[in-house]
């Protein structure tokens, strides 16, 4: 019984001499040389540094500009945790470097996304001479020519997918080789390395939430946004940062801070805020000095999270009513369904099918938007062909964001099926499991578990090492979780564990012989240090 197709890379080799998995693993990543092998498995600031961003001189120049003639400066947010992690890195370093700074986050439900007229208005009249967006702004065409109107320079940092039709700001600082926090710290760098070179040490710091935001935003942990990481994590391990120590204690956090404890745990309670109440509060965390302060934020966050659990959960099991049939690209919506939560209910809808999903909060007039994609076609494209339907439009190959007069939704949902038609096919659509190699039971071992742990941080680009067992025997079988929800088995006197695969227990015995292919994790519950292998799909066998 296999959910996935399995594509095994390479063949172990017969004799495995000293570092045999090392070389195979460098092997399957495409890393040629030993040099890049170095590189990888160290990243370095260069390697930040190396990625280009568009105009960031000219941005750099105008910006030193404002802070030395005290010109009054917003940082233009976005309400999620990587624009809001971007606006910390912009505002504190430019604060800090003596600028007339404020940062403003805009209320998803009140003013949508991205900049409003309306705002850029207030701030003509309060004396505002630029404008520098953070994780947004690509679309912001009307807005950008509104500002210029009104004397405000506009300077964007963004990393979305550029339109065919970008805005024309003073400077467009541009990358989508890192989140939009990312850039951020790489633009600030630059006004640091201008302005004040001393600051330098204490720039470095804000790398722990360029490192949460890249997490958050799914990039690809390649190059730059691997460093940036790598080394971001490492500060975070160090932070004395009181917004980040409040929310890792409120959320009952012990031990090493990794990859799966920001994106499941960390993130989710930043993005909360901007979901379903005021992103600001999250800025106000991510930026606090008092500890005490820090403290009640956090409560915050962790309580507004516990709501939007529950409003995803609630819109999550209606959208499962909805999909009826195996359409190569589902469109649903509600009234009912809070538009802060609906690029969830996008993507639990592609786990459950795996197929592009938009999942849409109706309104009277208006309607948002939210699609999540898979591997192979570009949603944000598919979604741009039906731009005279739109509002506005924005986002990546993989997730997207749109409004759209609720009139058209039937006309968009036809028409968005013909790239779905013209790219999608059975192929795609098959769940493929990239498997390293199979493992023979004795090398499942706690000095391979440290080669393997070398290739950290896993994420997009740089996956966890998937590898494959064949004939191993079940000894105990249990459901555990609050619905026994997760399998746990006991294979040859190893434990191990499937996130969502209760329902299987009906179908496996004890005694009986399976292919396992897996994830090897150390599991630190209850301090028992013990390898633990992470199911990630079984075939019966006998």
């Amino acid at each position: 019984m296999n959910h996935y197709a399995w594509k095994i890379k390479a063949k172990a080799p017969r004799i495995k001499k000293s570092g045999w998995l090392l070389s195979l693993l460098t092997q399957n990543r495409g890393l040629r040389s030993k040099a890049e092998l170095k590189e990888f498995l160290n990243p370095k600031l260069d390697q930040i540094l190396k990625v280009k961003l568009t105009e960031v001189e000219k941005a750099r120049d105008r910006t030193v500009s404002a802070i030395k003639n005290k010109e009054k400066i917003v940082v233009y947010s976005d309400y999620d945790a990587d624009g809001l992690c971007a606006t910390a890195i912009m505002w504190e370093t430019l604060y800090d470097l003596g600028a007339n700074v404020m940062p403003y986050v805009p209320h998803r439900i009140k003013e949508g996304y991205g900049m409003s007229t309306s705002a850029i208005d207030q701030m003509a009249k309060e004396g505002v001479k630029l404008i520098i967006t953070v994780d947004q702004g690509v679309t912001a065409v009307v807005q950008t020519e509104h500002a210029k109107k009104l004397g405000i320079d506009v300077v964007i940092t963004d990393h979305h997918v550029l339109p065919k039709k970008p805005p024309k700001p003073f400077a467009l600082v541009h990358s989508t080789a890192l989140c939009g926090a990312g850039v951020s710290w790489r633009f600030c760098q630059e006004v640091v390395k201008e302005l004040n070179p001393q600051y330098q040490e204490k720039f470095l710091a804000k790398l722990e939430l360029a490192a949460l935001a890249t997490i958050a935003a799914l990039v690809p942990l390649i190059e730059g946004a691997r460093a940036m990481v790598k080394l971001g994590l490492e500060k975070l391990a160090q932070t004395k940062r009181p917004g980040l120590l409040a929310l890792i204690k409120s959320s009952r956090i012990n031990g090493t801070i990794g990859t799966y404890e920001i994106g499941h745990i960390l993130a989710p309670r930043i993005n909360a805020m901007g979901r379903i109440e005021h992103g600001i509060e999250s800025l106000r965390l991510l930026c606090a000095k008092s500890q005490n302060q820090a403290d009640k934020l956090a409560n915050l966050l962790s309580k507004t999270n516990t709501r939007r659990q529950d409003l995803t959960t609630k819109a999550v099991n209606s959208a499962l009513t909805m999909v009826h049939e195996p359409v190569l690209i589902g469109v649903v919506g509600s009234r009912g369904w809070h538009e802060g939560v609906i690029g969830l209910v996008a993507s639990r809808l592609v786990e459950t099918y795996n197929r592009p999903m938009i999942a849409m909060a109706l309104g009277e007039i208006y309607s948002k938007g939210s699609a999540r994609s898979i591997p192979g076609f570009n949603i944000v494209e598919a979604i741009r062909e039906s731009q005279e339907l739109l509002v506005d439009a924005g986002g990546h190959p993989m997730a997207a964001g749109f409004t759209i007069e609720t009139r058209h939704i039937e006309v968009f949902r036809e028409k968005i099926r013909k790239p779905a038609s013209k790219v999608i096919t059975q192929d795609l659509l098959t769940i493929r499991l990239e498997i390293e190699l199979e493992m023979e039971l004795t090398d499942i071992t706690r000095e391979n578990l440290k080669t393997i742990e070398r290739f950290e941080p896993f994420g997009g680009g740089n996956p966890h090492p998937m590898f494959i067992t064949r004939g191993m025997m079940i000894e105990d079988i249990r459901s555990v979780g609050s619905e026994n929800q997760h399998l746990k088995l006991q294979v040859d006197g190893i434990s191990a564990i499937g996130f969502n695969m209760g329902a299987l227990r009906a179908q496996l015995r004890p005694g009986g012989i399976i292919d396992l292919v897996y994830t090897m994790a150390e599991d630190k519950y209850d301090g028992n240090n013990r390898i633990q292998l992470k199911i990630k799909d079984l075939a019966i066998t006998n």
